[in-house]
């Protein structure tokens, strides 16, 4: 890598395409130089992808003072002011990568179907099981309908059952889905039982464009997800990407295969858990979807909850939260039908920002609902596998969990990451860490981090060329520190002292309590680390279990450390007047007037 000292990163997204520059210092290291973007162009009028890259590369000529175009083409060597050595791209353009899978079970062949394509940066548009509610006929129709870009069609351990893999494979033989881009054949993945392939290809060879990879669930206590998802992101290259339209003058530009964007993100989550041997979750919360990354000891999972978003989709979050659920997060008392327009007007119009502080405190409730929710799909998603009899150690014979459980420990949690415009643009980092904190409600240490300008996807790519580039961009010039919180879970009596201990900053020593619900900050700056001694009030766990003391490192932010006495279930009913007692506590709307009607006089900051 010391020959290349320019990388131009490109992200093509469903709204908008972003370019980002990246150079090697005297030091030799990568930072991060300049940042264009532009409207994304797959769809009508344009409908050539090329025209939004071109447009954000110009833009990134413009910042940077750099000759990136000639002649309509890129310049490459870098040499002097002029040009860069390789580019690196992901997509998720056009809706992203779109995905149909089958399996025997839902609990089982399914759930292992469904995990593979999401890592593999998939939307899961439907899930088809044999033991699912639906007829048989409702199935067949919907898959008529549903028009995906990659259908993985899996079911039975390798010498196990056949009929229910025949029963699947000829379901999607008398649909015969169309494929979403061209008039290709629909690319099918088959990742099922060996003794299948035969008879699976003698029914969809001819109408299907059939691959065969290992079965992803060879045997029951065992999941091979990885041909699967290699065969996806080769078909994702090969059919979507080269039918949708520009894309093959993408492809041309790029130097690395081009990613879909959720998979070049969660690759960069991996490699950050491995390098920190830190159990991670990220959050990414959109317009339209919400993303949730975890890795937990070693375990990857993405999933997408592609219904939740803060305008398209908020009438979907305000359905499943019920106007309840976001009116329990508001410091001032507000009727049903004033949630209700304030959704409306949102999804009327979505690029729209709050202009009052009564639109603030809104819409950020709303986010809290939306990650909350889908945080609760992604845990009942990333579990342990069903049917499975784990091996465990004798210190964890006591705690074994029993098989289907969630692997998404929130007591384990080291690192917290937000990304998506409520977070990134909040007025106030306060307003972002609490919105974690209330969302996902981790117990013990965790550290919070926010997204500044949504670079994960090109730092995925960039990624598998450097690794350790990507890591210093991103800590230097993608994630915020916001700080550390230390949360408790349990039962006290509020106002009640439930931890005490001491925090030690550079030698000096300092006294430190969490206080039954109730919340303190602690100014700790971006770049000061502590340790903290805490022991904790019978039955308070603090992340290492009732009664036991907690002892570990905390990380300065622009936030400080937060130290959160309340015992959890942070979203049941609270009262307006206590919820606006301790937003006032923490400065998190400066002068919150008392009611709904001054509210919605007074302007954001």
């Amino acid at each position: 890598m010391s020959e290349v000292s320019k990388i131009l990163g490109v992200d093509v997204g469903s709204t908008t395409s972003k370019a980002l520059l990246f150079g090697r210092g005297p030091d030799g290291y990568f930072t991060l130089i300049g940042r264009g973007e532009a409207e994304t162009t797959v769809e009508a009028p344009f409908e050539d992808v090329m025209v939004g890259v071109i447009r954000a590369i110009q833009c990134l000529e413009e910042v940077t003072g750099r000759v990136l175009l000639e002649g309509g083409s890129l310049v490459t060597p870098a040499t002097g002011e002029r040009g860069v050595d390789l580019m690196a791209a992901t997509s998720s353009a056009g809706g992203g990568l779109q995905m149909v899978v089958a399996g025997l079970v839902r609990s089982m062949t399914a759930e292992s179907a469904e995990r593979a394509a999401l890592g593999a940066g998939a939307i899961v548009m439907d899930v088809i099981a044999l033991d699912d509610a639906r007829l048989v006929a409702e199935k067949i129709d919907r898959l008529r309908k549903i028009r995906p870009d990659i259908f993985l069609l899996t079911g039975g351990t390798d010498h196990g059952n056949l009929s229910g893999v025949v029963s699947l494979a000829e379901y999607l033989q008398a649909a015969n889905p169309r494929p979403r881009w061209g008039q290709c054949r629909l690319p099918v993945v088959y990742a099922g039982n060996c003794d299948a392939v035969g008879v699976t290809r003698d029914t969809l060879a001819e109408t299907m464009d059939l691959h065969v990879v290992d079965n992803l669930r060879p045997t029951l206590p065992k999941e091979n997800l990885g041909p699967a998802r290699e065969k996806i992101h080769q078909l994702f290259l090969e059919h979507v990407m080269a039918q949708a339209p520009g894309y093959q003058s993408l492809l041309d530009w790029t130097d690395q295969r081009i990613q879909p964007t959720p998979m070049a993100v969660g690759k960069m989550m991996e490699g950050i858990a491995r390098r920190q041997k830190a159990n991670i979750l990220g959050v990414d919360i959109g317009g339209a979807t919400t993303d949730i990354f975890t890795v937990f000891f070693g375990q990857y999972h993405r999933s997408v909850s592609a219904n939740l978003g803060m305008s398209y989709s908020l009438g979907n979050v305000l359905v499943e939260a019920g106007v309840e659920g976001i009116a329990r997060w508001l410091p001032f008392p507000a009727e049903a039908a004033e949630i209700r327009d304030w959704a409306y007007s949102k999804m009327l119009f979505p690029t729209s920002l709050p202009d009052t502080i009564a639109d603030l405190i809104l819409e950020q409730a709303a986010a809290r609902e939306a990650i909350r929710l889908a945080l609760e799909y992604h845990s009942s998603l990333a579990r342990e596998m069903k049917g499975v009899q784990i091996t465990r150690s004798i210190d964890e014979l006591l705690t074994q969990r029993p098989s289907g459980q969630t692997v998404v420990q929130r007591s384990q949690l080291d690192v917290i990451i937000g990304s998506g415009g409520v977070l990134s643009h909040a007025p106030s980092r306060r307003q972002a860490a609490l919105i974690l904190v209330d969302a996902i409600e981790p117990v013990g240490i965790s550290r919070l981090y926010v997204d500044s300008i949504f670079m994960l996807p090109q730092l995925g790519a960039l990624s598998e060329i450097d690794f350790e580039a990507a890591e210093r961009i991103l800590f230097q010039d993608c994630l915020i520190p916001l700080g550390t919180v230390i949360a408790a879970q349990g039962k006290g009596i509020p106002g009640q002292v439930i931890a005490a201990g001491k925090l030690e900053i550079d030698g000096q020593h300092h006294e430190c309590q969490l206080v039954a619900e109730e919340m303190a900050v602690l100014p700790l700056p971006a770049g000061t680390t502590g340790r903290v001694e805490l022991i904790p009030r019978r039955g308070i766990d603090l992340g290492n279990g009732p009664g036991r003391p907690l002892h570990g490192s905390v990380m300065g932010g622009e936030v400080g450390l937060v130290l959160d006495g309340r015992l959890r279930n942070l979203g049941r009913e609270v009262c307006p007047a206590q919820r606006a007692a301790l937003y006032r506590q923490l400065e998190l709307y400066p002068g919150l007037p008392e009611s709904v009607s001054d509210l919605s006089c007074e302007e954001v900051g």
